[in-house]
């Protein structure tokens, strides 16, 4: 792997820079302030806007001063723009006032856009990004400052169901592409004054606001710190999701496993803030960060809180003993057939043994066939249109798999592994966490084709050590099972009483410990009669 060190290394020669409003100057940009020369101003603005059909500039009278109004009419809301900005300017070029000085400029907005969102700009890159973002920008002759207002207009799907987390019972919202959107769906839920957003702006061209929130006395304050820094280190063109983000702020490691947990769900999101986590809200994207992340996360879910305590530890096992059977059923079978003859019952043997008795194929080519096979299969019903993609995955599922045993190339057995084996693959909550065993499944079916049980032993003995190898912003990624934490198992493996889990994970090392340390089980009442007696 030092080779690949190396390419990856020389492609990063210098040191990467704070994402500032400098560094994040598009060519051809300016970022010297603004001219009190109006008109030098006017030339600037249309130069940057040249060939743009939908940007506007308007000539407007504030009192005696001649001013400019510049915005985009494809990020603006006509009527806003219109009934907030428009008519108080025509309303402010009746009166005799002038505007020499900042002071007088802040009376100004107080006067006519008392309830408008703005900023006020000193350079002519900030006046740009503004007009960009939707913000309608006041520039008056003399003035060395502008004024933007945000009469945006941007359309975002509205809040619907969580389209990869099914919800069988609790909330039903999902983050949707609104950064406001979802900062919303997080402070219903958590009306804590200690909860923090704090935004920075990352892509030379795209220009993305990514928000970190975090509850201000319950995060570490080495893990906040730790986030922020790789944040402001992104040095990219471009951001459109927050699947970009990942790359960047991740853990140097070459590993298979997800190191950052995403969800759509607010409610997950919520919980985890609460646990003393922080999220990353990338704008433009439904799915919401969760940092730090350890491997257990990806085996728990929030339902299993909105069930009884048995209900919710008998399905956080199921999903464990799935993600063994997704893992390694494929190569036992292969290791079984080809070697272990002496670990199968004899009749079940001779019923395997007749079965593959007119398959041309080895136990192992057989194998990756129906594998492959059904990866194609999966990928089409994912791409195709939603009406026919769950149709086409079952019906050619069914029809290749019959057909591929009545032309003798693979066994019925095979079969029913292939179909134990995805099913398996697909109990996982996160989706993002299931690709890891798809892709490892073929390191353990090669490894058991070659030295039989040795090679999956061998196999797990590696994937164990990696896991442990690996951290996620300096928490150890197999916490709390290594190193073994004995405070933080009740909410492993199994799940305890909600009144009986009261702390926060210790390898979270929170300034807040304790979740509600008074609370305890409800007694039932005590009969009169026996307080009587």
């Amino acid at each position: 792997m030092g080779w690949l060190k190396k390419i990856l290394l020389s492609q990063k020669s210098h040191e990467q820079a704070k994402s500032t409003n400098h560094e994040l100057l598009a060519l051809g940009e300016d970022a010297s302030p603004l001219s009190k020369d109006f008109q030098q101003n006017k030339i600037e603005i249309e130069k940057a806007f040249k060939n743009a059909a939908d940007f506007r500039m308007e000539k407007v009278h504030i009192g005696k001063e001649e001013g400019l109004i510049c915005y985009l009419s494809s990020m603006t809301d006509s009527s806003l723009l219109a009934e907030q900005i428009m008519k108080p300017l025509s309303v402010s070029a009746q009166q005799e006032r002038s505007i020499s000085n900042l002071k007088e400029f802040e009376a100004f907005r107080k006067e006519f856009f008392s309830g408008v969102v703005y900023q006020f700009r000193d350079t002519i890159h900030e006046l740009i990004a503004d007009v960009l973002a939707g913000y309608a920008v006041t520039i008056i002759n003399g003035q060395t400052k502008t004024l933007s207002l945000q009469v945006g207009n941007i359309k975002y799907r509205s809040i619907e169901e969580p389209s990869t987390q099914t919800v069988i019972r609790g909330p039903k919202e999902g983050f949707t592409e609104s950064m406001d959107t979802n900062i919303s769906l997080l402070r219903r839920r958590i009306q804590n004054p200690y909860l923090k957003f704090e935004t920075t702006i990352v892509g030379k061209d795209t220009r993305t606001p990514i928000t970190i929130a975090y509850i201000d006395g319950v995060i570490n304050e080495g893990i906040l710190e730790e986030v922020k820094k790789r944040v402001n280190k992104i040095s990219t063109h471009a951001i459109f999701d927050s699947g970009n983000i990942e790359e960047y702020i991740t853990d140097k490691s070459l590993t298979l496993f997800p190191l950052i947990y995403n969800t759509e769900r607010p409610d997950s999101a919520a919980a985890n803030l609460l646990e003393g986590k922080a999220a990353l809200i990338v704008n433009g994207s439904p799915f919401v960060l969760i940092v730090p992340t350890v491997f257990v996360d990806f085996f728990e879910a929030t339902e299993d809180y909105y069930h009884s305590f048995f209900i919710g530890s008998f399905i956080r096992l199921i999903r464990y003993a799935a993600f063994m059977v997704a893992l390694i059923l494929p190569s036992l079978y292969v290791a079984i057939t080809a070697f272990h003859h002496e670990l199968v019952p004899s009749d079940l043997l001779f019923s395997l043994q007749a079965q593959r008795e007119g398959v041309p194929f080895p136990a192992v080519i057989e194998l990756l066939i129906m594998e492959v096979t059904f990866e194609i299969l999966r990928e089409a019903g994912i791409r195709m249109p939603r009406a026919v993609g769950q149709t086409i995955s079952i019906v050619g599922a069914l029809v290749i798999g019959q057909a591929a045993v009545e032309a003798g190339l693979v066994s019925n057995a095979l079969v029913i592994v292939i179909a134990l084996t995805a099913l398996a693959t697909f109990v996982s909550p996160i989706a993002s966490f299931t690709i890891s065993a798809r892709l490892l499944r073929f390191l353990f079916v090669f490894m058991a084709a070659v030295f039989g049980l040795y090679g999956i032993l061998l196999a797990l003995f590696f994937m164990v050590a990696h896991l442990v190898s690996l951290r996620s912003f300096g928490v150890p990624y197999l916490a709390p099972v290594a190193p073994f934490i004995v405070e933080d198992q009740e909410d492993v493996f199994v799940r305890l009483l909600s009144w009986a889990n009261q702390r926060r994970p210790h390898y979270l090392k929170t300034e807040s410990p304790l979740k509600h340390p008074n609370s305890d089980s409800p007694s039932p009442p005590t009969d009169k009669g026996d307080e009587e007696s």
